[in-house]
C-alpha cells in the first residue's frame, strides 16, 4: 500500500486528498496546521520514515488546495473537521494508528481523540497549547519585544482594518522569522503551504491576524478535557515557538500519560529548523507506543 494517492469522499459528498507511504505497522495519519493551510509543510516526514517500519498517510483538509475548495464558511467547524478525520481513517482502514497533528491540526488531533478514543494507540500534538487564549497572550508578548515603531504601525493597521497593508505584512514576516519558522530562507514547503492557504478558512476559525483572535475559535480551550485523553500522548514545542514552551510542557502534566518534549533550537516549525532533534523525540515516542500496533 505504500505510496499511494487516494482521494476520500466524506459523508457530506465533499472530496479530499489523501496519501499514504511507506510500509510497516507503525500507522501515522498527519494532520496539517492553518487553519486552510496545505499538508507540504509535513513533507519532512516522508525523509524520516525510510527504512523504519512506518505508514504515513497525508491529509489535505477540506478547504485545502489539493482537496475540494467548497465556498461555505459553514464547514469551517471543529466537530466537522473531525467527522472528516474519522472518514480519512475509515477509508484507509485504520485501527490502533497514531494521530499527529501540527498548530491547528493538534488542536483538531486532541478534539479527534476525545471524539474517537477506541481507533488511537497514541497521539502526537505538535506546537499546540491546549488553550487559544494563552497562545492570543504569547504571541503578543513576542510582538511587543520588536521594534516600538513596528509595534505601533502594526497595532494601528490592526485598529484601521487595514491588515492586508504591505508594510504591515512584511512586520508580520519579520516576527514569523524568529517564532514560526527560523530558516533562512523558508523553506520552498513551507513557503508553498503559506501561499496557498485558504484565507476563508483561516479567517473564519482564527480572524484576521494571530494577535486578536476573533474567529469561532476564540474563546477555545481543551483544558479541563485532557483527562479523557486516555492514550499515551507526546506534546511537541520548539525554545523558540510562538507557542509558549511553558504551556505546552505544563499540557503533559495535565493528560494521564503525555510527555512533554521542547526543541532546543526550534521554533513553531521544529520540523524544519530544528529537524534532528524534532524527529528523534517523536522517534522514541513511537518505539514505545509501537508494541501496541502489532
Amino acid at each position: 500500500m505504500s505510496n499511494q494517492t487516494r482521494i476520500v469522499r466524506l459523508r457530506d459528498g465533499h472530496a479530499v486528498w489523501t496519501r499514504c507511504e511507506g510500509e510497516g505497522p507503525i500507522k501515522l495519519l498527519l494532520l496539517h496546521g492553518g487553519p486552510g493551510m496545505t499538508h507540504e509543510y509535513l513533507e519532512p516526514f516522508s525523509d524520516f520514515i525510510q527504512g523504519k517500519p512506518i505508514q504515513i498517510i497525508y491529509v489535505e483538509e477540506l478547504g485545502s488546495y489539493y482537496s475540494d475548495q467548497p465556498d461555505d464558511p459553514s464547514l469551517w467547524n471543529i466537530p466537522r473537521f473531525c467527522d472528516e478525520v474519522e472518514d480519512v481513517r475509515a477509508a484507509w482502514q485504520l485501527d490502533n494508528f497514531i494521530l499527529y497533528g501540527q498548530s491547528w491540526g493538534g488542536m483538531l488531533a486532541m478534539e479527534y481523540a476525545i471524539r474517537y478514543p477506541q481507533h488511537l494507540s497514541g497521539l502526537i500534538d505538535s506546537n499546540m497549547v491546549d488553550d487559544l487564549h494563552d497562545y492570543e497572550t504569547y504571541i503578543n508578548q513576542l510582538r511587543d519585544a520588536m521594534a516600538p515603531a513596528d509595534v505601533a504601525y502594526m497595532k494601528a493597521k490592526e485598529a484601521a482594518n487595514q491588515t492586508d497593508d504591505a508594510h504591515y505584512q512584511e512586520l508580520v514576516l519579520k516576527l514569523y522569522h524568529t517564532c514560526i519558522c527560523r530558516c533562512d530562507p523558508w523553506p520552498d514547503a513551507v513557503n508553498r503551504s503559506f501561499d496557498r492557504l485558504n484565507e476563508q478558512v483561516y479567517v473564519t476559525l482564527q480572524g484576521p491576524t494571530e494577535f486578536t483572535i476573533t474567529g469561532s475559535l476564540k474563546t477555545w480551550s481543551i483544558r479541563d478535557r485532557l483527562p479523557q485523553i486516555k492514550v499515551p500522548t507526546l506534546v511537541l514545542g520548539g525554545k523558540y515557538d510562538s507557542m509558549n514552551p511553558a504551556v505546552i510542557t505544563a499540557m503533559a502534566k495535565r493528560l494521564p500519560h503525555g510527555t512533554a518534549h521542547i526543541c532546543p533550537q526550534g521554533s513553531h516549525f521544529s520540523i524544519w529548523d530544528d529537524q534532528q532533534d524534532y524527529f528523534a523525540a517523536i522517534e522514541h515516542f513511537l518505539q514505545a507506543v509501537a508494541p501496541q500496533n502489532d
